[in-house]
């Protein structure tokens, strides 16, 4: 029988966490018996994502040692071709996963053993904006952009295949990378498992800094995130409409101090609930009582979202980027994030018109029943079975 592992190195509470978690439910959705299937782990939360029954879990993690070499390795600047003719003597976890002699070994975050060890792997590529958004220090400053390209162009060079969200993002990878077509595997992303849970569990008690009637934006505070085009928009709707109320999510980063004075700024205290991070349960309620989603990022090529916004019947308005458009199709308010006028325009519309919000929402829905997680699995078994007949 042949072997297939996932590595779980995802951090709890990023994003790519939960795209993790929805490409180890597709693996487990495999029918028994036609793959083995390992599940390499780092952070011990995973480890109750692991069904002994379907799966053996096998830890792996860097010492300090194993880090310490890779480093120098790296601003030693030697060739990866050596590090992996030797890395095995070098390097615990590259060890652990050599010796599992898996078929393939499927990694969902950028994952650096998609090219550190000598596996046959399927690397994930989620975006390459510090090359189309280089201005966020996000990307680009402190070594972010050497990083990533180095990081890129290897598991291009040496993956067996990739794994991206949308054409946009192929086409992005093949330009880049010089990829042939065939290695680059299109997967659109799918609302994480709790979205579809929130519909049928009970709701949790009401949080009392919630208005009654909010727009809703779940994102960490990123300078991409373009939470100042938004709060420049939000001070047009409000004086047109004075009960206007936005509600944000997400943890600080290089983004939040410069939110929060702009916000004291312009005078929208009374307008802006910042609820920092929220457990699950909650962020499905949020999307169920929300008004709207308003999705003003700069970053694509798509985004999970306005895929959670369909599935809990909350109408959308989002930036028209790259992939985006094409992944809501007419379910979305599309706008330009550079325009606080476009942006306040959906924001308005959206606050006023009911039979506006209505229409978006049975949009939506239809949206979500063409592609949730039903057609996510049916799609990774092909690209799986494409790799390993």
């Amino acid at each position: 029988m042949k072997k297939v592992g996932i590595i779980l190195s995802a951090v709890p509470g990023a994003g790519v966490f939960q795209y993790t978690q929805s490409i180890l439910e597709a693996l487990l959705s495999f029918p028994p018996g036609e793959y083995e299937l390992v599940a390499a782990y780092g952070d011990p939360a995973w480890r109750s994502h692991v069904p002994d029954d379907r799966m053996r879990a096998v830890r792996i993690g860097d010492s300090l040692w194993d880090r310490g070499v890779n480093r120098a390795w790296h601003i030693s600047r030697l060739p990866n071709t050596m590090w992996r003719q030797i890395a095995y003597i070098l390097n615990a976890t590259v060890r652990t996963l050599v010796r599992e002699k898996c078929d393939l070994w499927i990694c969902p975050a950028h994952e650096r053993w998609a090219f550190r060890a000598p596996i046959k792997a399927l690397g994930t590529i989620h975006d390459l904006m510090h090359r189309y958004e280089p201005q966020f220090p996000e990307v680009s400053a402190n070594g972010q952009r050497e990083q990533r390209e180095f990081h890129f162009r290897e598991t291009c060079r040496w993956a067996e295949g990739i794994l991206v969200d949308s054409e946009t993002g192929k086409r992005q990878v093949c330009e880049a990378y010089d990829v042939q077509p065939s290695s680059v595997f299109v997967l659109p992303y799918v609302p994480p498992g709790y979205i579809y849970r929130g519909q049928t569990a009970e709701a949790p008690p009401r949080n009392p800094e919630v208005p009654e009637k909010f727009l809703f934006y779940p994102a960490q505070f990123w300078m991409h995130k373009n939470h100042l085009n938004l709060f420049e928009a939000l001070d047009r709707v409000r004086r047109k409409h004075s009960d206007v109320r936005l509600v944000l999510v997400g943890a600080a980063h290089n983004g939040y101090d410069q939110a929060r004075r702009r916000v004291t700024e312009l005078g929208l205290e009374q307008h802006v609930t910042f609820l920092g991070y929220v457990p699950d349960n909650e962020m499905a309620d949020l999307y169920r009582c929300a008004r709207a989603l308003i999705m003003p990022s700069f970053f694509g090529p798509t985004n999970i979202p306005q895929l959670e916004a369909f599935v809990a019947g909350c109408p959308v308005a989002v930036s028209a980027v790259y992939g985006v458009p094409e992944q809501v199709g007419d379910a979305a308010l599309l706008f330009d994030p550079n325009s606080p006028d476009e942006i306040a325009d959906c924001m308005e519309r959206l606050w006023s018109d009911d039979a506006l919000c209505a229409e978006l929402i049975e949009r939506g829905r239809k949206r979500a029943a063409e592609w949730g997680p039903e057609q996510f699995q049916a799609r990774f078994r092909e690209i799986v079975r494409t790799l390993v007949p």
